[in-house]
């Protein structure tokens, strides 16, 4: 019987791999120089986690979850994103007492019962970031000139900044009034979802992908004319101080993101290479979310990035993230070659080198085929009269040349001396 994986879930395998460990260590080298430390939080949680910061009428909480319950009659869920359970640890673990801002990322699987498409899956992977304790638009602006940095070190291109406000809890129902106003006399018109939004969530109207739905919302009032003294402040300085530092940014008045808990500063990355999955990245404010897990009142921004869709988008660019290689192959002609060829890989090894030796008996030119099938730079060749004389044959695969060494002085000349063809 053939088993294959689930719908919507993929294996990442080599070469691909390689792209998604090339992002990981450039997030995290940023990420430091920001002051940001890794946190790792379990993949499953209570469900009333996700409930409770998401919103019992969200499409994530109706819709896509993955819930079950243990043997102790508990409902858990697979973690669906990942500030919850970030703000759950914060506040568990009593680190608000600690000096602000306390700033963290993490990485790992999230799950969503989802339609599979391009750059959608059911489980997926993302990076994300939190930071907790600053009220000011400073740490909105140094949260998303780390995301900026973080995509461009990675070599990612033609991608677009979208911001908005969407206001706090002060200046958010007078919005609301008026979104249920202009979408009274048409709510026949939307989609079942959107006449649900209406009676729920009125704004999750303004986030619908639906063609009908968004031709019936041009028009509908903006957020930027309802919002108060204090949300209308914080955005000025937000986006006086994105000017100064010059990063790009588009106004998009619809944009409301599709979790409960935001206030006031949301954005998303937006690419228009990937269909209809067109964010890369997205994030925002959610000050009150602390407060509504048990801790005191802390305002916080985060934003994640998918996986998924950051290196798809990097191999469609042709970017210059390269697959590694080994560095030496090592050819081996008889048994005490083959000993000695293991003696002197393991000695490379030691010293940081890739190499791969020879595990079966085969014939000279059958192994410097697969040395140049895997991509190896150097070819070390060993046989008997090798043995004899102490010395190995190299061949250097990538740009020509060939010679002869002493197996003693291998390692002193192997990033000299064989890297470079022959006069």
């Amino acid at each position: 019987m053939a088993y294959n994986a689930l719908k919507g879930i993929q294996d990442i395998l080599p070469p691909d791999i390689h792209v998604w460990q090339r992002i990981e260590s450039v997030a995290r080298e940023i990420f430091q120089r920001y002051g940001f430390q890794e946190i790792r939080v379990p993949i499953i949680e209570s469900t009333d986690v996700f409930i409770r910061s998401i919103g019992e009428t969200t499409d994530i909480v109706e819709k896509e979850m993955y819930t079950f319950q243990d043997k102790a009659g508990r409902s858990i869920t697979m973690r669906p994103e990942g500030t919850a359970p970030a703000v759950r640890c914060y506040v568990e673990h009593h680190l608000y007492n600690l000096p602000v801002p306390q700033k963290f990322f993490y990485s790992g699987p999230m799950f969503r019962y989802e339609r599979p498409q391009k750059g959608r899956f059911r489980q997926f992977y993302q990076i994300g970031v939190e930071a907790f304790g600053v009220s000011q638009p400073s740490i909105d602006v140094e949260v998303i000139a780390m995301l900026k940095n973080l995509l461009e070190g990675i070599g990612l291109k033609e991608v677009k900044f979208e911001l908005n406000s969407i206001g706090c809890e002060k200046c958010r129902p007078d919005y609301k009034n008026a979104l249920l106003k202009f979408f009274e006399s048409k709510l026949s018109d939307f989609c079942p979802d959107c006449q649900r939004r209406y009676n729920t969530n009125p704004l999750r109207i303004l986030d619908c992908k639906v063609e009908r739905c968004i031709e019936l919302r041009k028009g509908a009032p903006a957020v930027a004319e309802h919002l108060c003294g204090d949300c209308r402040e914080h955005f000025t300085g937000l986006v006086s101080r994105l000017d100064l530092m010059k990063i790009a940014y588009t106004l998009n008045p619809n944009l409301v993101r599709g979790l409960d808990y935001y206030t006031r500063t949301t954005f998303e990355v937006t690419t228009e290479h990937l269909g209809a999955q067109k964010a890369v990245a997205a994030g925002g404010r959610y000050d009150r979310l602390v407060e509504e897990f048990g801790g005191p009142s802390t305002p916080a921004i985060g934003f994640a990035i998918g996986m998924e869709r950051i290196a798809t988008l990097l191999q469609a660019q042709n970017s210059e993230l390269r697959t590694p290689q080994p560095k030496v192959f090592i050819a081996t002609l008889g048994k005490e070659a083959e000993i000695e060829g293991f003696k002197i890989a393991e000695d490379l090894r030691a010293r940081g080198f890739w190499v791969e030796p020879n595990y079966a008996g085969a014939s000279l030119k059958s192994q410097l085929r697969k040395a140049d099938r895997i991509g190896a730079e150097i070819a070390f060749i060993i046989g008997e009269n090798e043995l004899k004389a102490g010395k190995i044959q190299w061949k250097n695969l990538k740009k020509g040349g060939q010679g002869e060494v002493e197996i003693k002085d291998i390692p002193a000349i192997l990033t000299d001396d064989i890297q470079t063809s022959n006069p």
